[in-house]
């Protein structure tokens, strides 16, 4: 998914400490609502990055939405530096990339992006085949991106799909894991630091496992948890620290949520519109290759930067079009610090 600010926010993301002061703790960060796109467009709400929280482990942004009844209509757009997790909670989404992918991911299902030096796709809601009347179907879903290392963040791009994904199950929770290991499971995605990332169902009291390396955080997707003897209610973004090795949680009934963690990521990123990079050189770098791409598909036949998206050419109807990036700020990018975290 991209980021369709008018004027995004630069986020420069200085690398996690290494004296892993912070220990677990519980900190709730506020979500916001963001609209993807025009009055009619779909709104979601971003509880990563803050100001304060930049990055989780290699998790870089999380954008939650719906549900809704207003169809997902994403057109192409570039993405350098990072890796994107899609995971439909209500509805189907079709994905197309440069990469030469057109797949529908559907709930249980999860589809990851990888950019590297630079990758562009779009995301489509799956609508019914019928002008009846009906009402649209209902969508919800996460976006995340992970950002990628020094050493891999100009790889080739890829994508790849996952349809059967390891689920867990202990005393009083069933998890599914997204990525990396949970409980003893690992995920088939390929990523690129230490991670994880599991959709969770619980009630009552409930004990995790946790890597005391990593930092997690959760966000509660249905329900609510009772944490350290705080509530944890939908919204907002519980950050959890480090070092804790088991999670224990009072779960109401038909609780679901999300966990997220990994080791802290300890490389600065600058982060702007949908570009994860280093300065603010590469960054309007990577602006001005998109721009300078265009929606002229012998330009991007002929090896532009972010390739061609099949299926919005100029007879792809209410589908065709790009989205242009918007102006860079007339400052050079400054640099935000994160104020908790190992």
């Amino acid at each position: 998914m991209t980021n369709l600010e008018a004027a995004p926010q630069e986020d420069i993301c200085p690398p996690a400490g290494i004296d892993g002061t912070s220990g677990p703790c519980l900190v709730l960060w506020p979500e916001r609502e963001v609209p993807l796109g025009g009055v009619r467009a779909m709104n979601v709400r971003r509880t990563l990055p803050q100001r304060g929280l930049p990055t989780i482990g290699a998790w870089c942004f999380l954008d939650s939405f719906g549900p809704d009844r207003t169809a997902m209509s994403v057109l192409p757009h570039p993405h350098i530096g990072l890796q994107t997790v899609t995971w439909p909670l209500a509805g189907t989404i079709r994905h197309r990339d440069s990469v030469g992918s057109d797949v529908v991911v559907r709930p249980g299902e999860l589809n990851i992006m990888t950019a590297g030096h630079g990758v562009s796709h779009s995301e489509f809601a799956v609508l019914p085949d019928s002008d009846d009347g009906r009402r649209l179907p209902v969508q919800r879903g996460l976006q995340l991106w992970v950002a990628l290392p020094d050493a891999e963040r100009r790889r080739v791009p890829a994508f790849e799909q996952h349809r059967d994904l390891p689920v867990v199950t202990g005393a009083g929770f069933t998890a599914t894991v997204m990525v990396g290991e949970f409980a003893g499971a690992v995920s088939p995605a390929t990523m690129y630091s230490p991670i994880v990332g599991a959709d969770i169902s619980c009630g009552g009291n409930t004990v995790l496992p946790l890597a005391p390396h990593f930092e997690h955080a959760v966000l509660v997707l249905d329900g609510g948890l009772t944490l350290d003897g705080q509530e944890v209610p939908p919204g907002p973004l519980g950050y959890l620290g480090a070092g804790r090795s088991i999670l224990e949680v009072q779960a109401l009934p038909g609780t679901r949520f999300l966990l997220i963690g990994g080791e802290p990521f300890r490389e600065e990123l600058l982060m702007w519109w949908n570009f994860v990079g280093r300065t603010h050189d590469e960054v309007a770098q990577a602006r001005e290759d998109w721009e300078a791409q265009g929606n002229v598909p012998e330009v991007a036949a002929r090896g532009a930067r972010y390739g061609l998206v099949e299926g919005h050419g100029p007879d792809a109807g209410a589908q065709a079009g790009r989205i242009p990036a918007p102006p860079m700020p007339a400052v050079r990018l400054a640099p935000r610090r994160r104020s908790f975290g190992p």
